[in-house]
């Protein structure tokens, strides 16, 4: 089993902010994939279960708020016996140019909240990180950014994003992540997607 998870804070007011990116892609994919949410209040997370082409993957948005996240996704992993490893996190990146995507094995955590929680919880930090761009405030407070909405174009720049994901969603959970991320950057590059 997989955890494919996005990160986001709870509740409506949030829905639209730059920092429920994960969410908001996990969303797409249980649309797309005629999957429905549930509470899963054990684990205080929202989970949703699927047979994807590479194999069993629960969906997972904790419900912690962001700077908690680690709790849901440390005792999912636990529960699951699921390795770091085939854990993959979607997330906000203050310092990827918005339109911009990176996929990575490893590392710390960014100065990210969310991150650091599941960095907290979980014995490896040997999972994926999908990171989306967001930009940085050209000036003022980053709360404010991050719990701001995205302008039209940048809700575009989302779109194509989350579509070229999609596409790649097989082999980065088959573990090809090199080949996964090439390939969207080749389809982001060459406005395919």
């Amino acid at each position: 089993m997989k955890l494919l998870v996005g990160l986001g804070n709870p509740g409506s007011k949030y829905a639209e902010t730059r920092h429920n990116i994960g969410f908001r892609f996990l969303d797409l994919l249980a649309r797309s994939e005629g999957l429905c949410f549930a509470a899963a209040p054990r684990f205080h997370a929202e989970t949703a279960q699927w047979e994807s082409p590479a194999g069993r993957v629960l969906l997972v948005k904790p419900q912690t708020f962001m700077n908690n996240s680690g709790e849901a996704v440390g005792a999912l992993a636990r529960y699951y016996q699921v390795e770091a490893e085939d854990i993959i996190v979607v997330y906000d990146d203050l310092d990827l140019p918005v339109g911009k995507l990176r996929i990575k094995t490893g590392g710390g955590h960014g100065g990210h909240n969310g991150l650091r929680s599941i960095h907290a919880h979980l014995p490896s930090r040997d999972y994926v990180r999908v990171k989306i761009g967001i930009g940085r405030p050209p000036h003022g407070d980053i709360t404010a950014w991050v719990l701001g909405k995205a302008c039209e174009g940048d809700r575009a720049d989302e779109a194509r994003i989350f579509a070229a994901l999609l596409d790649e969603l097989k082999p980065l959970l088959s573990g090809q992540t090199d080949t996964a991320a090439n390939r969207i950057h080749l389809a982001l590059n060459s406005g395919k997607a």
